[in-house]
């Protein structure tokens, strides 16, 4: 496979250096990109980076996640409107270890092949880094005005942010551009990978590298990804959406996944998954046959869902996401976490029940109007009941005396009732 070719197909190359498709065709390459480690987790929005480093191996070459521990430690100043926090070591080891985790399931760490990947902190080589020695071998190299021509640097100077420009911030290009020269010189890294919005911090590097031994190094950047709307991707109303499952459940993220716009669909499983093109041209133009069947979108939803989480929890999403729009049985509802079941149920009517009345037994009747207002009467709740038209955890309620107990509670707290085909309510014992 060719690196680059593939990369373009997928709409995955920005901008790339003159001579970089010709880099391929000499030799093995080691290429790296860097991963901002401020959080324990990565989330969607780092996911077409991971990508690139995914498909960079998978054509042979050698990958290598830098984590900017140093670099975290003050902030880029590309396309952010302030200063960022400033993080201790602890906490940059501890996310460390988290982020290669979660790589390792993109990238192979482990083998002995001559391409396995590698994941190296820029901290390890910038803490004993004293200011004089930087000055001397990075600062000389590269002139104020070079700096300051930048994109990321102008934007914050003419007053896209109240407070300017630190001297910290301002100083980051050069601290990026000296993880490509220590990286040439010790691992023979010859190429930078990254999003559109370091294209500046990367071209620092490549002159710095140029100016301070005559190594020729070469950039490839991926656009920025958006939604059609041109919005931002990855974010919800509740944020950031999660690699890990403590912060964001693989139903939530397998729902992200599925409500994705058609048009977004095609650009998004180029993208983010490693599905041939034969096979996404045919998934597209079936999908074009009867997009009512959302067939891209449940495809990219399974590929992405399988490939961050596990083929077990892409089943369970499945089976949660039915419970609300298909004919799932109560044998279902009863295997779901606590955590899924309260995604499932977001948004639903919420009532609590005292839990000793459910413990001693009570009335269905009496359940979904008295302790929890369901229904507004126990006349049409008696009414719906004899129609068929009420669901106590999926299975439909024979009669509106029937006793409601403690074998009733699910996760041994929740009992869902359903009234007609939409209607949910969530009732909580406490």
């Amino acid at each position: 496979m060719n690196f680059v070719e593939e990369l373009k197909w997928r709409g995955m190359v920005h901008t790339m250096m003159p001579g970089t498709e010709e880099l391929f065709e000499k030799e093995m390459v080691t290429a790296y990109l860097g991963f901002d480690p401020t959080a324990d987790s990565l989330h969607i929005g780092h996911l077409c980076g991971v990508m690139m480093l995914r498909h960079f191996q998978r054509c042979g070459h050698k990958p290598i996640a830098l984590l900017g521990g140093a670099t975290g430690m003050i902030g880029d100043p590309s396309g952010k409107s302030q200063e960022r926090n400033l993080l201790d070591e602890e906490t940059l080891r501890h996310n460390q270890e988290c982020i290669k985790k979660q790589l390792g399931k993109f990238l192979d760490f482990d083998s002995d092949a001559p391409n396995h990947a590698e994941l190296v902190n820029n901290y390890d080589w910038m803490k004993d880094f004293s200011f004089l020695d930087f000055a001397r071998t990075v600062g000389k190299h590269i002139t104020v005005n070079y700096m300051m021509a930048k994109d990321s640097v102008q934007k914050r100077l003419n007053g896209e942010a109240r407070d300017g420009l630190s001297f910290t911030e301002f100083t980051y290009q050069l601290l990026q551009g000296y993880d490509f020269l220590h990286l040439y010189e010790t691992r023979n890294c010859k190429l930078q990978l990254g999003g559109s919005d370091q294209w500046g911090n990367i071209t620092t590097g490549a002159e710095l590298i140029r100016r301070t031994n005559g190594g020729e190094v070469f950039a490839l950047t991926c656009p920025l990804v958006t939604k059609a709307d041109g919005t931002k991707f990855g974010k919800t109303e509740s944020g950031n959406v999660w690699l890990d499952a403590r912060y964001t459940s693989p139903y939530k993220f397998y729902q992200f996944w599925l409500n994705v716009s058609d048009e977004d669909a095609k650009r998004y499983i180029k993208i983010f998954t490693s599905i041939p093109r034969e096979e996404i041209e045919a998934l597209t133009a079936e999908h074009d046959q009867a997009p009512h069947l959302r067939i891209l979108q449940k495809r990219l939803a399974k590929e992405v869902t399988v490939m961050v989480h596990s083929e077990a929890d892409y089943e369970t999403a499945v089976e949660a996401s039915n419970i609300l729009f298909g004919n799932s049985t109560a044998e279902q509802l009863r295997k779901l976490d606590e955590d899924t079941l309260l995604a499932v149920f977001e948004g639903v009517p919420q009532f609590e029940v005292s839990r000793d009345t459910i413990l001693a037994g009570i009335q269905a009747v009496e359940l979904t109007t008295e302790a929890a207002p369901v229904f507004s009467s126990k006349g049409e709740m008696r009414k719906l009941t004899q129609g068929g038209g009420v669901s106590i955890n999926k299975e439909k309620l024979a009669a509106p005396d029937t006793k409601i107990d403690g074998n009733y509670l699910l996760n041994d707290k929740y009992i869902i009732v359903q009234r007609g085909k939409k209607n949910y309510y969530l009732l909580i014992a406490k």
